[in-house]
């Protein structure tokens, strides 16, 4: 991760108008995701972070300037942490590498990763360490945590007895799809997913170690794997990010409540306000909501820079 002073500058140079559209480069464009354009340069993959904003998996007309850079800042430095317990899918020597590619084009380097060609799994690890989002849905509804029996009396955003792992998968739908542990184990096979389990479990202790010091609780994340022909396992996509991740300031944290979001769900809280039924095409977002949303993406990566 750029030091402070790095962070400092790359902060102060955010652009003031949203990349929502895939830049035109000399490689070959291979696919669109709801944030990031992916470039196929033969043995490596170019995944470029736009500023495209989703919530309820849609695609919002509005994208967030600079957020692509500050989504591939935080998890630049993740993937450095995570080293400790799982490789990453960055290349080798990954800043003189990126460096060389994107020669031609410096302003695309901050928003840039070069990676390994890999498999990815066919789910979504995430983690919960407290109980929001759909997780806080599905307890009162069913008094459990998906498939996760937990103590009756929770509170919303209640800190979990332990951390669980609650997988998902992409459907046929446009939504992400809750997985039982069984389901999981039937798409990776058993020890597959037990690793998986142990990895993301692990990833998660340390993601909250990090965000503790930056003032932060890290509420719950999502990560993603995938693996090479040999079977080993690697850390993808994006790790830490606000994107993926529910952050809330230690400070003003209180159980039993909606906590101070520094991710989406402050645009979700927003976007639930509206009379829209979460389908394309999404609402237009405020001037206000949109700096809003930079302000706190920027918040976080320049409070992880300074407790580094």
């Amino acid at each position: 991760m750029p030091s402070t002073l790095g962070i400092e500058q790359l902060l102060s140079n955010l652009p003031t108008q949203a990349l929502c559209e895939a830049p035109s480069l000399p490689f070959p464009h291979l696919s669109s995701g709801k944030v990031r354009e992916i470039y196929d340069l033969g043995d490596r993959l170019l995944i470029l972070a736009t500023d495209r904003l989703s919530a309820f998996d849609v695609i919002l007309p509005d994208g967030i300037p600079g957020k692509g850079i500050l989504l591939t800042q935080l998890s630049l430095y993740g993937f450095e942490q995570a080293a400790a317990c799982v490789p990453c899918h960055l290349v080798a020597s990954h800043t003189e590498a990126l460096a060389s590619v994107l020669e031609e084009y410096p302003h695309l380097i901050p928003r840039s990763m070069l990676v390994q060609k890999l498999k990815p799994l066919p789910i979504e690890a995430v983690v919960r360490g407290y109980l929001a989002g759909s997780g806080w849905k599905a307890y009162q509804e069913t008094g459990k945590l998906f498939d996760h029996p937990l103590p009756k009396g929770l509170r919303q955003s209640d800190a979990l007895p332990t951390p669980l792992l609650t997988p998902t998968t992409k459907a046929q739908s446009a939504h992400d799809e809750p997985l039982s542990a069984k389901e999981a184990k039937a798409l990776l096979g058993a020890p597959l997913f037990q690793k998986v389990r142990d990895v993301s479990l692990e990833l998660f202790r340390l993601g909250s170690i990090r965000a503790q010091k930056a003032g932060f609780i890290l509420a719950d994340t999502k990560f993603e794997f995938g693996q090479d022909t040999e079977g080993r396992l690697y850390l993808i996509d994006e790790v830490f990010t606000s994107d993926s991740s529910r952050y809330w300031r230690r400070e003003t944290y209180q159980g039993g409540r909606v906590n101070e979001a520094f991710d989406k769900q402050y645009v979700r809280e927003y976007l639930e306000t509206l009379d829209w039924d979460k389908t394309p095409p999404g609402p237009h977002l405020p001037r206000e909501v949109i700096t809003t949303v930079q302000q706190r993406y920027q918040k976080v990566l320049s409070l992880f820079a300074e407790s580094a």
